[in-house]
């Protein structure tokens, strides 16, 4: 008889499991926010009783013109105060779009997994791919799925899990390296996303008080993110396999929740290859389809005034009704040809069984959106946004040491305010101006600006879908909790915000351009 040895645990590994453990500690994340609520009512009324606020300029959003703004604490235990809370309750829950979201993109995919177009599909894509290369296609595709604006979450993230499980690692690892791509890259991409036009709208607003004849485009920064988009896909499949999937070791599938299927074949039957069959030919139907409603010249999905299609425009606006339908069409179509779900009453039976599976989700944001509602009431965030760039702006340091401060500025406020456009619209005219005028393009501050935004999304609470994620490893692992995820994520957030920071800092310092 052989006694396996087992290595022993690095410092690294042992502080990780210290802050999965503490964070596992703390109650249910409903109850987490009900007392972050509490502490915001009260934290509200106090400073604002000592009348705390500040002066500011910001660019409008509907004008383009900046115009200067006053910003004082708001209480929710006075008068007004307490009539938002009250009447609110139902819109702040209905214009949470996390919420939405989740329930369009769930129909859809719903249907993909009930048939089983997931599992046959990851496996596919682990029979055809070599075995060291499937982290970084994850990571690859993880960090591009930002072009769907928030669909990477519903859909990329879980894929993940089940891509690992398939090839007989820990799922974990698997749903920390899709978290980590999504929401640790979220504002970089090879493609132009909607994203782009508003800042960079906001970055030529701020750029003109310097110099109106000054403008950049919607692909200022499209070398530089290519370039961090290569070298985030390396870091962050290099860290998961050196560091995430070592940690969890092997998985135990007796941590499974019930009804969690933790068995993955490893080959394709002749029912699962015709159904794959099936949904390519119900993809390219799809495809025709949406080519009729999007190439032509004032097709209905481009934007009216202008024909744009990449940009403002209805196609790229409602690119969730795309993700919802093209899963819906490959999974039904791959039930047909698998067998596994032919008729439409079976279809609708999936969709209402992925609902159902949403509950406790759906309860976790309707109290999440009260919190996200109030702190946005009582103007903390902004405050303290404002506080930090104000130092930040009067310190009398050099051109690249303000940048890499108001990176390291732009990510502490990314904790409280994950919204990079609300963030953008307060930093832009206070940090565009003040470095142009020490001779820095406006293009490297938007670069900047990305790289402070991204990282801490995958680590904060306040980001609508790191509740989800929690669902999502309690799957695999009935006692997963927030712990479990702040812990897994740490290395990524500390590694991706040091090195792409100092990527940035080595591209600023060679001179390379930004973009076009």
């Amino acid at each position: 008889m052989t006694i396996e040895s087992v290595a022993p645990k690095t410092t690294m590994q042992k502080f990780l499991d210290a802050v999965e453990k503490v964070g596992n500690m703390v109650p249910h994340p409903v109850v987490i926010f009900l007392i972050l609520i509490g502490i915001v009512i009260v934290l509200s009324a106090v400073l604002s009783l000592f009348g705390a606020a500040v002066t500011f300029e910001r660019i409008n959003a509907e004008t383009h013109q900046v115009e200067t703004a006053s910003t004082a604490i708001r209480s929710l235990l006075n008068i007004d105060g307490i009539r938002f809370m009250y009447s609110s309750l139902i819109p702040n829950f209905m214009g949470f779009t996390a919420v939405g979201l989740m329930i369009v993109a769930m129909i859809g995919a719903g249907v993909a997994e009930e048939s089983g177009l997931v599992t046959a599909l990851i496996r596919k894509l682990v029979i055809v791919s070599p075995g060291w290369a499937l982290t970084y296609i994850l990571s690859f595709v993880g960090i591009i799925a930002s072009i769907a604006a928030d669909a990477g979450y519903l859909v990329l993230i879980p894929l993940a899990g089940i891509a690992y499980l398939a090839v007989g690692r820990h799922p974990l690892a698997g749903l920390a390296l899709g978290f980590a791509a999504v929401a640790g890259a979220f504002t970089v991409n090879m493609l132009i996303k909607p994203l782009d036009a508003v800042l960079v709208e906001f970055t030529n607003d701020a750029a003109h008080l310097v110099d109106p004849n000054r403008s950049i485009g919607l692909a200022s920064n499209v070398w530089f993110s290519c370039a961090s988009v290569v070298f985030l896909t390396v870091l962050i499949a290099f860290i998961t396999d050196k560091v995430i999937a070592p940690r969890l070791g092997t998985y135990n599938p007796a941590l499974a929740a019930e009804g969690t299927t933790t068995e993955q074949g490893a080959t394709l039957s002749e029912q699962e290859s015709r159904g794959l069959r099936f949904a390519g030919f119900g993809l390219l139907a799809l495809i025709a389809v949406f080519c009729l409603l999007t190439l032509p010249s004032g097709a209905p999905l481009r934007n009216p005034t202008t024909g744009e299609l990449i940009g403002n425009s209805p196609f790229m606006n409602g690119l969730i009704a795309l993700i919802m339908l093209m899963f819906l069409t490959t999974g039904w179509t791959y039930g047909i040809g698998a067998g596994t779900l032919k008729t439409l009453p079976e279809v609708i039976a999936a969709i209402e069984k992925s609902i159902k599976n949403l509950g406790g989700t759906i309860f976790l944001f309707f109290v999440l959106s009260q919190f996200v509602a109030y702190f946005t009431y009582t103007n903390m965030g902004t405050v303290m946004a404002l506080s930090l760039s104000g130092v930040l702006q009067s310190a009398n340091i050099g051109a690249l040491p303000l940048l890499l401060g108001f990176i390291v500025v732009v990510a502490i406020i990314d904790l409280l305010l994950t919204g990079a456009i609300a963030k953008w619209a307060i930093f832009a005219p206070v940090f565009v101006p003040l470095l142009m005028k020490l001779g820095v393009e406006p293009e490297a501050v938007l670069a900047a600006y990305r790289v402070g935004d991204s990282p801490m999304n995958a680590i904060t609470p306040l980001n609508a879908y790191f509740a989800l994620v929690v669902g999502f490893a309690q799957k695999y692992d009935k006692s997963a909790g927030v712990g479990t995820i702040v812990s897994l994520m740490l290395p990524y957030v500390v590694w991706i915000f040091v090195l792409w920071t100092a990527l940035f800092a080595v591209w600023k310092m060679l001179g390379l351009p930004w973009g076009l």
